[in-house]
């Protein structure tokens, strides 16, 4: 985890200028080119997630009593989610405010909360309070996002949280969420509720008839939705860190400090060791594999495989698997994202190395080889090759 100060100088993650989604549409609402509508028990819901972009497919339930607005979540209203590539927003019924974490381009997660009351000009608000939870060791010491499994409390044990991604076996995942759509015959945590005790199983094609749906946009918690987002969470953190490593660690950014005799050497092995973990977890080399294929319930999966750039061939790192795996081809679709983008070179150039030394089967050790075929490994390269701009040149055919 990153050991160093958010307002380094060289990072300031209270006071540096913002580039992310909300900081765009605050400027649109302030001019009057959109307008929030307020509509019933949602409040702002619909409107902020068309203002944003983001899918009402993409809503995941949770009814674990956890996050800002904790004691108005239970089974019978727990917190809906909804995101995209770099965003995500909360809505709790009943709460006073709307939750959103936007990825910004350097800073990490920046948190905002939007009043839940009718305005004139309505304005996301900057808020610090979230980071008594978003900042510390489950999020790699950056602001970032969390994703919990809960186990309930008995007499015996306590309630306990466990950070989730898509390293971690599909049958311990979603305590404490709804999920809507089917797994096949592996079995999950969620949908551990007093009202679908007795079933014959606790599958859900939606969440209907299981809480009162008004002020919600949907009633499905869709499992490829939580699949993605399960991955994404941890991705969004490491490049954070990345950043954020690099900044701090760069002595041309801290004037009038000047590297020492061997410290760009050092500063350089440290690196090397970041990038090894974001492209291990960016090539899913530890996923947990699918038993069994997932289908969701939303029209979330087929939603999401239509996006991203493609390649010549029409393949998108946008396109879910859902039958052995997460992905058709197994790179993280956030190289995308401005954050990695905006790297520093100092960590992006580590990370392309470590990418290239497995993608083209120079990394010879055995958990690399049967995480990655000839085929994933080839078509990975060849659809990078032709949407990411900035690859390195020796990104070239692959052929062993």
């Amino acid at each position: 985890m990153f050991f160093g100060s958010p307002e380094d100088v060289a990072i300031k993650y209270s006071t540096a200028s913002l580039d992310n989604a909300v900081v765009g549409i605050n400027e649109k609402l302030r001019d009057g080119r959109i307008r929030l509508a307020f509509d019933g028990r949602g409040g702002y819901l619909q409107s902020a997630l068309q203002a944003l972009d983001i899918p009402v497919e993409s809503q995941m339930l949770v009814f674990s009593a956890t996050s800002l607005q904790a004691r108005l979540i239970n089974p019978n209203n727990p917190r809906a989610l909804f995101f995209n590539d770099r965003i995500v927003l909360g809505y709790v019924r009943q709460g006073e405010i709307l939750e959103v974490a936007a990825q910004d381009a350097t800073e990490g997660i920046v948190f905002y909360t939007l009043d839940q009351k009718a305005a004139d000009v309505p304005q996301f608000q900057r808020v610090r309070a979230c980071l008594g939870c978003h900042l510390n060791a489950d999020t790699l010491g950056v602001p970032g996002l969390l994703m919990f499994t809960t186990t309930p409390g008995s007499d015996a044990r306590p309630t306990r949280s466990t950070g989730m991604d898509h390293r971690m076996p599909l049958k311990d995942r979603w305590g404490g969420w709804f999920v809507t759509g089917t797994s096949g015959l592996a079995e999950h945590s969620g949908n551990r509720v007093p009202a679908l005790d007795g079933r014959p199983s606790r599958e859900l094609a939606s969440a209907s008839g299981l809480f009162d749906p008004d002020g919600f946009r949907a009633t499905t918690s869709d499992i490829a939705a939580l699949m993605v987002f399960s991955h994404q969470i941890y991705m969004t953190n490491l490049i954070t860190r990345a950043g954020w490593e690099a900044r701090a660690a760069d002595p041309r950014l801290h004037p009038p400090f000047v590297a020492a005799p061997g410290e760009d050497a050092r500063v350089a092995e440290v690196m090397s060791g970041v990038a090894n973990e974001v492209v291990d977890y960016m090539l899913f080399i530890d996923e947990a594999k699918l038993t069994d294929r997932v289908r969701g319930s939303s029209g979330f999966a087929e939603r999401f495989s239509a996006e991203g750039p493609r390649d010549k061939k029409g393949r998108s790192l946008h396109e879910l698997d859902l039958s052995r795996r997460l992905m058709a081809y197994p790179c993280s679709y956030l190289i995308y994202s401005a954050a990695f983008d905006r790297l520093p070179p100092t960590a992006k150039d580590p990370i392309y190395r470590r990418m290239w030394q497995i993608l083209s089967g120079n990394e010879r050790q055995e958990r690399y080889r049967s995480a990655l075929s000839l085929a994933d490994r080839r078509a990975v390269v060849e659809i990078l090759r032709e949407t990411k701009p900035d690859l390195p040149p020796y990104f070239q055919d692959v052929t062993r």
